[in-house]
């Protein structure tokens, strides 16, 4: 059996802290507007639910999308798959991508642009983990919570084959031998 060691890169509190910050961002951006907030599954889903609650805005639908690019590696494929596909109307709207982390850059390239072709007034990004050392596109984050470095991490919505989702933090998730 495989093991693996876990270390704290950010702790729940900072999470919490930041997530407050980008809702208060939020509500004053998305003020008055009609807007859409695209949780992209499974990774998303903690931080999705925590920032929805500090938003503070009177027309704000939710909905998901899940989109796989990573199969049961560490690494995307590049291959983006839509498995499940928004049923709210778009038109005229303000969407809001709603991501647990962004590296290439390749998924949420992609998924602007077929957000945009549903007519939405405009269609930006926030993210709570940006990477932007292993981006292979030009997107940048409207919104964004923490730039990490490149490392696995796990917690907070992020996994790795299935686990590790439930953890309170954002850890570095090692096999026991590897180096930092």
């Amino acid at each position: 059996m495989e093991r693996y060691t876990l270390e704290t890169l950010i702790s729940a509190g900072q999470l919490a802290e930041k997530t407050a910050e980008l809702g208060r961002q939020l509500t004053l951006d998305y003020k008055d507007k009609d807007t859409v907030f695209v949780g992209i599954l499974k990774g998303s889903f903690i931080f999705m639910a925590d920032l929805v609650r500090q938003v503070k805005i009177d027309r704000l639908e939710i909905c998901f999308m899940m989109v796989s690019s990573y199969g049961s590696g560490t690494r995307s494929t590049g291959n983006i798959i839509i498995k499940k596909d928004l049923e709210n109307d778009l038109a005229g709207k303000h969407v809001l991508i709603v991501e647990d982390i962004i590296d290439s850059g390749n998924t949420l390239t992609y998924l602007k642009k077929y957000l945009a072709n549903r007519q939405a007034a405009s269609v930006r990004v926030c993210t709570m983990l940006d990477k932007p050392s292993r981006r292979e596109t030009d997107l940048v984050p409207d919104y964004r919570g923490f730039e990490i470095p490149d490392a696995f991490a796990v917690g907070y919505g992020l996994d790795y084959q299935e686990h590790f989702r439930e953890l309170p933090d954002l850890c570095v998730l090692r096999r026991d031998g590897e180096q930092a």
